[in-house]
């Protein structure tokens, strides 16, 4: 067995075990466990609008939640900073079914915001990592994430695990309100089956990518981070891992809006991280992913330094990118669950080319209970 030197990589290696004992919790064969969502029907709002308070990465998963929400069941989601929602007071009157996301389902923001949707009487659902956390006790409803006690500071399984609870949320919301047949949730559920193996197979490779990688970059200043639609969330967990990890300044963006400002900040010592990852099966993926072809042609022209996280064997974007790292073809809403952990593994090397103490990165604290 391997001996990692910190917590942080041996968690972003523990992912795939993570993911599969998150799946057991919900799933069996390829089915939704009925138990397992019994008391949802409490939570969901006649109305269909769902809000998310949450902080940080979880923050991140919940603007994955809203594009996965939105298009596999026609729900109508906000996200919201849980440090403002707490303190926006109002009368509510919104009948919303609230969706407060923590690891460890005590962070401090997040539980005023569930205490004051609770107070507006709207409707909570808890996502934690512990299932007898302070979040998940008052909660209307919880959802447990079943990664196991996180020590490292900078989230990785945690995260990874919310979006696969989410992602099954929204499959047992879309087979309810009939989105979609049970089919095809079997169908998805199957490829989420496999999703643990395929990161295993790869997880070597990318830490090898990574690490040199961040051997040539260790010296950038700062970082942009650009996805569209569903990655635009994991560009922002992209930049803030390299921030709380290795101190780096990185910003993340929608990539449409890279012109519209930002693009003005483009220097060798400030490359970009593109995600340039596709589903070819769906429509919007691939219109989505030829406006990305057309902004890393103009980057190139520019002579901007840039990293992408493609789809394997992907030669249009090899071609245009000055790197390449990449990851295994699956459907558009797995992809983020794939995409992130590649961009974990160079905020972690970022951190020890810059000599950071991985684990605890200063003026950062993280709430760790028993699990």
């Amino acid at each position: 067995m391997r001996d990692f030197s910190h917590a942080m990589l041996r968690e972003i290696y523990e992912q795939p075990q993570a993911l599969r004992r998150t799946l057991d919790l919900y799933v069996e064969g390829r089915q939704l466990r009925t138990a397992a969502w019994a008391g949802l029907d409490k939570w969901a709002s006649t109305d269909g609008e769902v809000l998310i308070a949450a902080s940080g990465s979880s923050r991140h998963s919940g603007l994955y939640a809203e594009i996965v929400l939105e298009d596999l069941c026609g729900l109508a989601v906000d996200v919201e900073y849980a440090s403002e929602l707490s303190c926006r007071g109002g009368s509510g009157g919104r009948n919303a079914s609230v969706i407060v996301i923590s690891q460890s389902g005590e962070t401090s923001d997040t539980l005023a915001a569930l205490r004051e949707s609770e107070r507006r009487g709207e409707k909570t659902l808890a996502i934690t990592n512990v299932a007898g956390s302070t979040m998940a006790r008052e909660a209307t409803v919880s959802l447990l994430v079943g990664a196991g006690r996180e020590l490292a500071i900078p989230a990785t399984k945690s995260f990874t695990g919310q979006l696969a609870v989410l992602y099954l949320l929204a499959l047992n919301e879309g087979l309810r309100r009939n989105h979609f047949n049970s089919a095809e949730v079997a169908e998805r559920l199957g490829e989420f089956d496999k999703l643990p193996a395929q990161i295993e197979a790869q997880l070597e490779g990318w830490e090898l990518s990574m690490a040199r990688l961040s051997h040539q970059l260790r010296s950038a200043a700062s970082f942009l981070f650009l996805g569209r639609g569903v990655h635009y969330p994991i560009a922002r967990e992209g930049a803030l891992k390299l921030k709380e990890a290795s101190y780096v300044h990185a910003e993340g963006y929608p990539s449409g809006e890279l012109k519209h400002g930002p693009n003005a900040l483009l220097s060798d010592d400030v490359p970009v991280v593109m995600l340039a990852t596709v589903d070819h099966g769906l429509e919007a993926s691939r219109a989505r992913y030829e406006k990305t072809l057309q902004l890393l042609a103009d980057l190139k022209v520019q002579g901007a330094k840039v990293i992408a996280i493609a789809n394997s064997g992907d030669n249009e974007v090899a071609a245009l990118a000055s790197e390449c790292v990449f990851v295994e073809q699956v459907s558009e809403h797995l992809l983020p669950v794939v995409e992130v952990i590649p961009l974990q593994l160079f905020a972690y090397f970022m951190a020890l080319e810059r000599g950071v103490n991985v684990d605890r990165p200063r003026n950062l604290a993280k709430a760790v209970i028993e699990v």
